[in-house]
């Protein structure tokens, strides 16, 4: 062999052998490296992770939540200055969320809402989406109105059912679960009859397309839903197509979780009688007589935390079941 080809040689030599010495350490696990092998790498990779569960309901928040309404805002009929700021506070609240909150105008007329004249003018729905989630996906709809008459603070009618309703956006603000939340303007009677009450939720079904009606699978009305009582009232329309799915699957649920409840039909006094009477599945919670109904007397005081909670809790067992098939 030509001496000047020698260094060629044990160069290549010295490579094969490094090259060998790795492959067998690669093998053998024996060498110092501990970066894991590709298969080692994909299966602690697929290992699923736990979600944290939803928070559980806060009835501290609820009060306070009631207090700012009834007290620090006070009465707030539709088209009055103090509507504008309850309304104002209720957006920011979801934005804060992390929800898209949208108005929706609703035109209430001029009129008499327990004994005392009120101007015709705008009383806007504020209406909270997921972010991205088209109107035509397939989604529930949780209510709660604003509004209470000239009056009263409104503590228990509705600044119950508002607060319950943040508390419940609270809660899922971090889940999956296909909801809107609206809080409804207008809903006190300007007059008699029908069409002279729930003003809010009427022109929010009345503007909806047909592929958005039908996308929204359920509803539900918090309305009143403050007042002590054994029982948490759940109940249904009276619509002619008699819609009491809802009615039945949140007694169900509340039948499971253990919270005392009764049933009723031809409840046709809140929101979702609007839902109700358009074909659409819808229930009520709450409406329980009590002394200071429609007057100034709808104080905090009236209102039972504990009531609250329990409204609450059959309502997020109730979102929470529809999370995966609205």
């Amino acid at each position: 062999m030509d001496r000047s080809s020698r260094p060629c040689l044990l160069r290549a030599s010295f490579c094969a052998l490094a090259l060998g010495l790795v492959l067998l350490g690669g093998c053998t696990g024996s060498g110092t490296d501990d970066t894991p092998s590709p298969s080692e790498q994909t299966t602690a990779s697929s290992e699923p992770t736990t979600p944290d569960p939803p928070p559980e309901v806060d009835t501290e928040r609820v009060l306070a939540d009631i207090g700012h309404l009834a007290e620090t805002i006070g009465p707030r009929h539709g088209t009055s200055e103090a509507y504008a700021e309850a309304a104002a506070w209720v957006e920011g609240r979801l934005t804060g969320l992390g929800y898209e909150v949208t108005r929706q105008q609703v035109d209430a007329p001029a009129g008499i809402t327990w004994g005392v004249d009120v101007p015709a003018g705008d009383s806007p729905n504020v209406i909270a989406t997921r972010p991205g989630a088209p109107a035509t996906d397939p989604h529930v709809v949780v209510g709660a109105h604003l509004d209470t008459i000239p009056v009263a603070p409104g503590a228990e009618d509705n600044a119950s059912g508002v607060a319950v309703m943040l508390e419940l956006a609270r809660i899922v603000a971090e889940s999956e679960v296909p909801v809107r939340f609206v809080a409804f303007g207008a809903e006190e009677p300007r007059g008699p009859g029908d069409s002279l009450h729930h003003f809010g939720s009427q022109q929010y079904v009345a503007a909806l397309a047909d592929d958005e009606r039908t996308a929204i699978t359920a509803m539900v009305a918090l309305d009143r839903v403050g007042v002590p009582g054994p029982e948490v009232p759940i109940c249904s329309g009276d619509s002619p197509n008699g819609t009491t799915a809802v009615r039945d699957q949140l007694a169900t649920i509340a039948t499971a979780g253990g919270v005392p409840h009764t049933v009723c039909g031809g409840n046709t006094t809140s929101d979702h009688w609007s839902f109700d009477k358009a074909g659409i599945p819808a229930a009520r919670l709450g409406s329980i007589p009590y002394a200071g109904y429609h007057s100034p007397q709808d104080t905090v005081g009236v209102v039972d935390p504990a009531q609250t909670g329990r409204v609450a809790t059959i309502a997020r067992g109730w979102l929470l079941e529809n999370s995966a098939s609205p």
